[in-house]
């Protein structure tokens, strides 16, 4: 769209005289119709959140009655694609756009009062990078939020970097187009922003984060020398060498202690809005006959379809029925829309699963490399569409019960495993290993190289410190002495 200012607005007074000056302006805009906002809510919704959708949908328009036709409360792949074909024809290419487009209040197809996130189904998003990208944009500039979605991409659910910070510094300065000093500004306003502690590059930057926003006290002068320089003797316990070292009162000492234990161990911060005490898975996986078999579970929202005698009812009547028939469009958009929902669930969790066969038989440590884009790609959809129909949404397997995200995984830089499983290899050598000898962070990249897994002893730590798992020194216990 090119837009023709008014000359008469931008004035130029020179010498008594008057210049008018005409300049044009590129901008780009997407006009977000009633059913693209409702295919992209839609897509969002989480199993309660849809139920109760559809239960206030059944009630407010005539046009719409339940189908009680699934008795087995599954639909599997064949059900879905029946009934979303339709539905795809028609449709939209809603997948297609922008992440912000419909995040952003000033989108072209909105007025300057519309609220974009309004339209979104309420609850916040199990994503953390989500939750914190929504609250930094409220204050920061778009192109800052490019460069601070650069960095989240590269933290893991915890919020610490998952790779040394010089590689991706250099990373992030080619791939972003700009130079490292930037690159390193964004991330220090994250680590120092409303997430204390957010894209760490180890726990001690996150904790020294998190007591910088904490008033400035005696103690807390105390707890910032503990954490730079005394972390060995805080994990001992060792009170009385800690307050010598400091050269503190042991009163003093236990107050900056006590001020260090009360921070987060991670940045992350949990939704405002509490999870149920329960889940509802949205897929089932069976194997069954020798297969995968992967099935929508149908108990998790009652499924709706027009009222057939009332369309036929309404085709019928004379006179204006304006307000029938709008109620009959909002009803087809909304069955339309609930079969693109299950038809895109569906796919995407087929080819979760079919890539993921290996960890559904052998557990963490067989989870392979696997991003938004390979599953994006083999659907035929955009990367934020699969992000939207995995975020929040639950898969049941004989694995147990977990959100489609999990099934997601970033590849080890130089190997082909992904790191999530070397973290399963490294808490089970840690597991096994004797008490009495722990095993230090090179010794098990050792081990793990001589399984064909080649990661450096810093890459170990850091996974033991994801874990919550302390160093060979913390966790030594002496050997039990042989019965008499």
């Amino acid at each position: 769209m090119i837009r023709l200012q008014d000359p008469y607005h931008d004035r130029i007074h020179s010498g008594g005289t008057v210049k008018n000056t005409v300049r044009t302006q590129m901008s780009q805009s997407v006009n977000l119709t009633p059913q693209l906002l409702q295919s992209i809510r839609l897509l969002q919704l989480t199993a309660p959140q849809l139920e109760m959708e559809l239960l206030q949908a059944l009630e407010r328009n005539p046009m719409l009655e339940a189908d009680e036709g699934d008795e087995a409360g599954e639909t599997d792949a064949e059900g879905v694609d029946a009934a979303g074909d339709d539905a795809a024809l028609e449709a939209a290419a809603w997948d297609e756009l922008p992440e912000p487009a419909f995040t952003s209040s000033s989108s072209g197809g909105m007025g300057a009062d519309d609220d974009g996130m309004a339209r979104i189904a309420a609850g916040s998003s199990s994503d953390p990078r989500v939750r914190l990208l929504q609250e930094l944009a409220v204050t920061w500039r778009e192109a800052d939020l490019v460069l601070a979605q650069w960095w989240l991409d590269r933290c893991d659910d915890r919020g610490y970097l998952e790779h040394p910070l010089d590689e991706l510094l250099a990373e992030g300065a080619d791939a972003c187009g700009c130079d490292k000093r930037e690159m390193d500004v964004i991330r220090l306003r994250l680590l120092n922003g409303p997430w204390p502690g957010m894209a760490a590059a180890d726990p001690g930057e996150c904790l020294q984060a998190q007591l910088a926003q904490l008033p400035d006290t005696p103690e807390r002068a105390l707890a910032a020398r503990i954490l730079s320089d005394y972390l060995a003797l805080l994990a001992s316990h060792d009170h009385a060498a800690l307050a010598k070292a400091l050269g503190s009162t042991a009163d003093d000492t236990a107050a900056a202690v006590a001020l260090v234990t009360s921070l987060r161990p991670c940045a992350v911060e949990e939704p405002v809005d509490a999870p149920s005490a329960y889940i509802v898975p949205d897929v089932v996986v069976r194997f069954l006959g020798g297969e995968w078999r992967v099935a929508l579970n149908g108990r998790s929202a009652p499924r709706i379809r027009i009222s057939a005698h009332c369309e036929s009812a309404l085709a019928q009547a004379p006179g204006d029925q304006s307000v029938l028939r709008g109620l009959l469009d909002e009803a087809r958009w909304l069955v339309r829309g609930v079969a693109m929902r299950n038809d895109t669930l569906m796919r995407t969790a087929q080819v979760l699963v079919e890539r993921q066969r290996e960890f559904l038989v052998r557990g963490e440590e067989a989870i392979a490399p696997l991003t938004l884009r390979e599953v994006a790609d083999a659907i035929g959809m955009h990367e934020s569409t699969v992000s939207r129909i995995t975020t929040g949404k639950y898969i049941q397997t004989p694995r147990g019960t977990f959100e489609l995200k999990r099934l997601f995984a970033v590849r080890l830089e130089g190997a082909e495993v992904s790191g999530a499983a070397v973290k399963a290899m490294v808490k089970r050598l840690i597991d096994n290993e004797p008490p009495h000898a722990p095993l230090a962070d090179d010794t098990i990249a050792g081990m793990l190289e001589r399984q064909g897994v080649r990661i450096a002893r810093r890459t170990v730590a850091k996974y033991r410190d994801q874990l919550s798992i302390g160093p060979a020194r913390a966790r030594q216990r002496p050997a039990r002495k042989a019965a008499a």
